[in-house]
């Protein structure tokens, strides 16, 4: 019979669900908050909070519901509790979101053609008629990550074993694979902020015809090269690839000069209604990337002290097919027996008396 194949536990299934149907809640909710807003402005600068509001959460919970089947893929417990931190930070994000609209619809430099109570913030103006939505948000998101530490809590007693198996009993193995998976980790929420950032700053801020924004397009491909890059060499352990990693790091560290453009009195009139927002992305995606860096150098320190095999194989999990009685003799447990490495099952076990 199969063991535990991906999603053939209760925990697992409830972790994707619950996500999922907060996904969709909190997707709908955003939209009608969209579409309402559609229907009585037109998305200048001013409005252009609401579109990039929606473009990122569909993105955030697309994200989320990816990283959610790849941890249960790998049977990671390390993603699953970034999952967890990352699903704190939607609350927040989603919280922001409702002061950041307010910013944008309760004005008193009302676009020309639009009527006084889209504007306002009085009993009536649109501002009222969104706001329930934008309050639901953060609620759901908040319920949903209440129920998903619950299910994490099943998943790591279930997935607790996998790197001892990956690895053996070397604590100093199990070390060096800890923080390989950490490094993993955090380079996919690296990505994330990168594409939250980008993406706010083409859609609400940037215009087409500066520089700045040729130099937010030009910088794509390298970040993407530098994430895709350094996750390729820690895995093969390529130590002039990840050196490069490294340093690209350290300059891309540099970033965080644009706070300045967010508040001095030249552009802040730009950022006036994405400031907290693009604060809070810029200051997670240099603290990250900052760990990156750091975690980065341990793992390249590891190079060559023999995990290289592991890194390579040990995350590729396949459920094989077995039989109880197999496991008699080595005193296996059967949720042990879908830990295979490449489906090879252990010897059975000695004892000396």
């Amino acid at each position: 019979m199969a063991v535990e194949p991906l999603l053939g536990t209760r925990a697992q299934r409830a972790f994707v669900l619950t996500i999922a149907v907060q996904a969709i809640v909190v997707i709908v909710m955003v939209g009608l908050t969209f579409n309402r807003v559609r229907q009585e402005v037109v998305f200048t600068n001013q409005y252009k909070t609401l579109p990039c509001y929606l473009s990122l959460f569909i993105l955030a919970e697309i994200f989320e519901l990816a990283m959610a089947f790849d941890a249960l893929r790998l049977r990671n417990v390390i993603e699953l509790l970034g999952i967890i931190f990352f699903h704190a930070a939607l609350i927040v994000f989603s919280a922001l979101q409702v002061h950041e609209s307010r910013v944008a619809l309760v004005t008193t430099n009302c676009p020309p053609g639009t009527a006084a109570w889209v504007c306002s913030g009085g009993p009536g103006s649109l501002w009222r008629k969104v706001e329930p939505f934008l309050i639901v948000a953060p609620c759901i998101i908040g319920a949903s990550w209440l129920f998903l530490i619950f299910w994490i809590k099943q998943l790591y007693e279930e997935f607790g074993w996998v790197i001892f198996h990956v690895v053996g009993a070397n604590p100093k193995l199990k070390s060096m694979y800890q923080y390989y998976q950490i490094l993993i980790c955090l380079l996919k929420f690296d990505f994330f902020c990168f594409v939250g950032v980008t993406m706010q700053l083409l859609i609400v801020v940037l215009s087409d015809n500066t520089a700045e924004f040729g130099i937010t397009i030009a910088a794509i491909p390298v970040v993407l090269f530098l994430l895709s890059g350094c996750a390729f060499a820690v895995q093969r352990e390529i130590k002039w690839l990840m050196g490069v990693s490294l340093a690209l790091m350290l300059a891309a560290m540099t970033y965080l000069y644009k706070l300045v453009r967010f508040y001095e009195p030249s552009s802040q009139a730009e950022y006036s209604s994405t400031r907290a927002t693009l604060t809070t992305f810029t200051i997670v995606a240099f603290l990250l990337l900052l760990a990156s860096f750091c975690v980065g150098v341990r793992c390249f320190l590891d190079f060559d002290k023999g995990l290289h095999e592991s890194k390579v194989n040990g995350q590729s999990y396949r459920p094989v097919k077995i039989h109880k009685d197999v496991f008699k003799l080595g005193g296996m447990s059967e949720r042990q027996s879908s830990y295979f490495t490449g489906g090879a099952p252990l010897g059975p076990r000695i004892s000396i008396e």
